[in-house]
């Protein structure tokens, strides 16, 4: 008999039973905090997963697009990152944190994992458990590099690409945006409509290089010279008169409609006859000689606000630079900083002014400053010191329009805007330095306390009343330090209204008590620890 079974990646630790982390709450720097106070922007220090953990309840299904660059474990010491694990380790790193990611992401967003050659089979099989094959899209080949350098000389082939995982949330909702990149003139288009503004019936054809040169007040010799000595000459010429300079293509009538067909043999029936097809939900359509006319001008997109030959992106990403990386933001990070035109684009794809986008391997701030400068609200999370050495300053940079590199002269950035600068809070729960007993962390104050407790419950913390926050309309919370009796309770269930619940955390808790069916009572620490880890190795 055949076994049930799934197709998956394992490995050692994969299914060990383990508590979940605790979500600990945020502390705002209000010292680190910058710009526009009324900013929604967040920059957290602390470990990615607590920190995501955190996020959850406030963000869970709001995320529009998340870009992470994780260690790539290539066994070596980077100066900022600890990027020499063992397999399963960072596997578990990653898996982890690609879970939370999944809640975060809304249900038409989508995610990009940066990684390279050998890491990506083994993460490509953790995203398809966690985001499902069916909303894997699209595998992108980035070329970082050329094949000069120390790396050349080695036997073999270079390495000078790596590449990027795009996931949706799901498929049946994702709706990205289109996208076009600059290219080079298309040498195909080699014919001219002499007189493009007449009657098409009337179009006369010369050459490309014929028109040139009849611009240029030369002869087609002299056409030729210049344009090998000047190319660029002849490609501003072309994009300048694009709605004349046309190629032919010779349609195949197996994939066209009949409407399609007809002008074709008709048109091959008249030579030297222009025959025009107009059709309501489609562009028109020129033919002559059985093929049809191609207009340089539908090649021709804004790109940066400026007209310029495109083409719709493909998966292979080519044409941004990798190079000088070094004073991008005024910060220096070195093998590890990305492009902001490669984040750039990842936002023109997938979303729009005001949508929310994520990072949680922030880096030197890439994402962050990019999001900032395209007008997206932006969380990033850095767990090192360059959260404020890199991010911090860079950000501040963009926010005082002190830099001017990256994309800024491409999307008009002149400065403005803020964030919210914010540490995670120690662990709500510690070891007692005396006895093997956890009690509640002495630097936490008794707000601090009901917001963790909040947290970790699920309620939104908001006090009101005798209430330290609500999950419903129906349903609160209560967080004392006092002792807990049948009074206090009794004095407690005043408050509410009929259908309504609640739940009191508390240390000192009478034993014997009889409670009504909608209050539940729990003990600190005792119920927070059957709850979460508390003080955990969360690498």
């Amino acid at each position: 008999m055949q076994k049930k079974g799934k197709l998956e990646l394992t490995w050692v630790g994969k299914y060990d039973e383990e508590k979940p982390v605790e979500p600990r709450i945020l502390l705002e720097d209000p010292e680190k905090s910058y710009g526009d106070p009324d900013s929604e922007n967040m920059l957290i220090h602390g470990d990615n997963l607590i920190a995501l953990q955190a996020l959850q309840q406030d963000f869970a299904g709001k995320i529009k697009c998340i870009y992470i660059d994780p260690p790539f474990n290539t066994g070596q010491a980077f100066e900022n990152y600890d990027d020499n694990l063992e397999m399963s380790i960072w596997l578990n790193l990653m898996r982890k944190r690609l879970v939370l990611l999944h809640e975060l992401l809304r249900d038409d967003g989508t995610i990009f994992v940066h990684i390279d050659d050998s890491y990506l089979p083994y993460l490509t099989l953790v995203m398809d458990e966690i985001f499902e094959r069916k909303n894997r899209l699209y595998l992108i080949t980035f070329k970082q590099g050329a094949a000069t350098g120390h790396k050349a000389i080695n036997p073999g082939c270079v390495t000078t690409t790596n590449f990027i995982l795009i996931y949706s949330k799901n498929k049946d909702y994702w709706n990205p945006n289109r996208v076009f990149i600059k290219r080079g003139r298309d040498n195909r288009y080699g014919k001219f409509i002499v007189n493009a503004t007449e009657d098409y019936h009337n179009w006369r054809f010369c050459t490309l290089m014929e028109a040139f040169a009849s611009d240029q007040k030369v002869d087609v010799k002299g056409a030729r010279k210049i344009a090998k000595q000047n190319p660029s000459l002849v490609d501003e010429f072309v994009e300048s008169h694009a709605e004349s300079v046309v190629r032919t293509a010779r349609p195949d009538l197996k994939s066209v409609g009949k409407e399609i067909q007809n002008v074709v043999q008709e048109s091959k029936g008249s030579p030297g006859e222009i025959f025009y097809l107009q059709r309501d939900n489609a562009p028109d359509m020129f033919f002559v000689n059985g093929e049809r006319l191609l207009f340089y001008k539908d090649k021709m997109k804004v790109i940066d606000g400026q007209l310029t030959t495109a083409e719709p992106l493909t998966t292979l990403w080519d044409d941004i630079l990798s190079n000088n990386l070094h004073n991008e933001g005024n910060v220096n990070f070195p093998k590890a900083k990305k492009p902001e035109h490669l984040i750039k684009r990842i936002l023109e794809l997938s979303t729009d002014e005001s949508d929310w986008v994520l990072d949680s391997f922030l880096g030197s701030g890439t994402t962050a400053a990019v999001a900032h400068k395209m007008n997206r609200r932006w969380i990033g999370i850095e767990m090192g010191e360059q959260a404020y050495t890199h991010c911090k300053k860079r950000l501040d940079s963009v926010i005082d329009d002190t830099d001017t590199s990256g994309i800024s002269k491409a999307v008009n950035w002149e400065g403005g805007g803020g964030y919210h600068f914010y540490e995670l809070a120690p662990s709500l729960l510690v070891k007692n330095d005396k006895l093997p007993v956890y009690q509640i962390n002495p630097t936490y104050t008794f707000e601090m306390l009901c917001e963790a407790i909040c947290k970790i419950e699920g309620f939104k913390y908001k006090p009101q009343d005798v209430f330290h926050g609500h999950s419903s309309e129906k349903r609160f919370i209560h967080v004392t330090t006092e002792f807990v009796n049948a009074e206090y309770i009794r004095s407690l269930s005043q408050h509410l209204d009929e259908g309504q619940s609640l739940l009191i955390y508390a240390t000192k808790i009478q034993s014997d008590m009889i409670l009504p069916d909608n209050i539940e009572v729990k003990k600190i620490p005792k119920d927070l620890l059957d709850k979460c880890n508390f003080e955990s190795e969360v690498r």
